[in-house]
């Protein structure tokens, strides 16, 4: 087993690194074929080639255009988006990631800490008001991903069990709801309280089924059942960062390993939910672990055939440990971010959408990736907490107008869609005013004015 690199040091020598005996003009020619792509193929292709230095502007190019291409076969030209409300129900959290500013320790939280903190946990009640009123303005999706707060537990049997422990706070993490301010209710309640007015409820990451499950024999599919019966309807695959250990070991010690990921997303879509992927980028990782990890996420959807979605997501570094401690010293540059899209969609050939990111890219950088491979944009989100609180400066919530306008810029439809994709209304950008039309209260009256949710100022011009 290898020993991890020491965080801080900004100098790592991994032993996945990108070389190959592959040639880019062989690479490429693959992907213009459509032939499925071996690891050495992606690697050449998101570097555009390991025989130059940097990244070259004209193979670059090349890569872009075979994936635009392929994206026009396998999903046609329309650009998918949805209707959601971010609810996420606490920042506590003792996992310590390093890429992470969402977070905020949870003893901190407790109701003897005296410990100033900017964070925040939401009853069960609290919770169920805010899908509420999102309903009432017409959205149909509700994505919550949240801290791993020590006195969440899936149900009453977990915490008896988390309690029967002799040290529970350090054996399992765990510590019972009375030594909070608030107490968050199980992870059961939360769903339910969420799960109202025919919503589809996206949540349970990996992360939080790890945590929904410790200190037990339960399986993940187990686990998930339970979450499916209270409510959820699918599970983001986020928590998956880059799906080595290599990695993993640096940025996030403490989290799952790439093998119960997987894990936990095979018990995910055992239990009947789609679920999605994601690949957060630009940090300590290097090209070769890039691919790595979309040769794990390709694997997987051979096998489950359950992933709706795959979302790369570039590492937003302003506010973070990494940035704070010089270990990393910036993201991903534009050109990287372009080819990232690319070689997804090229490298992941059963997986038919590839999403990009208003939050983690802005505006212009997001609708240019939509011509590298992308054919989703996200969502109008309401409420978005963790990319701003690690420095995203892209706004928290996008409008139905601001979706057609977009969209309508760059000579391609609008579509709004279910979470599933399974549903789609094609939005004519001649007949105005814009709103869903698919949720369970929606009657195509407008979201929200552009950029601005009732009762707060749009954020300025993201886990």
């Amino acid at each position: 087993m290898h020993e991890p690199p020491v965080p801080g040091d900004g100098d790592f020598e991994f032993s996945i690194v990108p070389e190959t005996d592959q040639s880019f003009e062989n690479a490429l020619a693959a992907a213009r074929d459509g032939d499925r792509l071996t690891v050495d193929d992606g690697i050449e292709l998101v570097t555009t080639g390991t025989d130059v230095d940097g990244i070259d502007p004209v193979r670059k190019e090349q890569v872009l255009e075979a994936a635009d291409r392929r994206r026009a076969e396998v999903v046609g030209d329309e650009v998918t988006f949805v209707a959601n409300l971010n609810n996420n129900v606490t920042t506590a959290c003792n996992t310590g990631c390093l890429f992470c500013n969402f977070k905020d320790t949870a003893h901190r939280f407790e109701a003897d800490s005296g410990a100033d903190h900017a964070g925040f946990t939401k009853t069960p009640a609290e919770s169920r008001a805010a899908v509420e009123e999102a309903l009432g303005m017409g959205i149909y999706e509700v994505t919550s991903v949240s801290g791993l707060h020590p006195a969440f537990a899936l149900n009453d049997e977990h915490h008896e069990i988390l309690a029967g422990h002799d040290d529970p706070a350090t054996q399992v993490n765990y510590k019972p709801p009375a030594v909070y301010e608030t107490d968050p209710g199980t992870y059961l309640d939360q769903l339910r309280a969420m799960s109202v007015g025919g919503v589809h409820l996206h949540s349970m990451t990996p992360e939080e089924a790890a945590h929904a499950r410790r200190g037990t024999d339960w399986s993940y599919e187990s686990v998930y059942r339970k979450l499916r019966a209270a409510g959820l309807d699918s599970a983001p695959g986020t928590a998956a960062e880059i799906l080595v250990e290599e990695v993993r070991d640096v940025i996030c010690p403490g989290k799952i390993g790439s093998d119960e990921w997987v894990d936990a997303m095979e018990g995910a879509i055992a239990a009947g939910l789609d679920v999605t992927a994601t690949m957060m980028y630009g940090h300590v990782e290097n090209a070769a672990h890039r691919i790595h990890h979309l040769q794990t996420v390709r694997d997987l959807q051979d096998r489950t055939g359950g992933i709706t979605e795959f979302v790369p997501l570039s590492f937003v570094h302003q506010n973070t440990p990494l940035y704070e401690r010089g270990v990393v010293d910036g993201g991903a540059s534009d050109a990287e971010d372009e080819l990232v899209i690319a070689v997804s969609r090229l490298f992941l050939d059963n997986v038919e959408n590839v999403q990009s990111s208003w939050v983690k890219f802005g505006d212009a950088k997001a609708l240019k990736l939509l011509n590298c491979g992308a054919n989703d944009l996200m969502g109008t989100i309401l409420s978005e907490e963790i990319t701003t609180r690690a420095g995203g400066t892209h706004g928290e919530f996008r409008s139905f107008a601001d979706y057609v306008g977009m969209i309508d810029a760059i000579g391609r439809p609008a579509v709004e869609r279910s979470t599933d994709y399974r549903t789609r209304r094609r939005i004519d950008h001649d007949d105005p005013p814009h709103g869903p039309e698919l949720g369970p209260r929606a009657d195509g009256t407008p979201l929200l004015g552009s950029r601005a949710a009732p009762g707060r100022d749009a954020a300025g011009a993201d886990d």
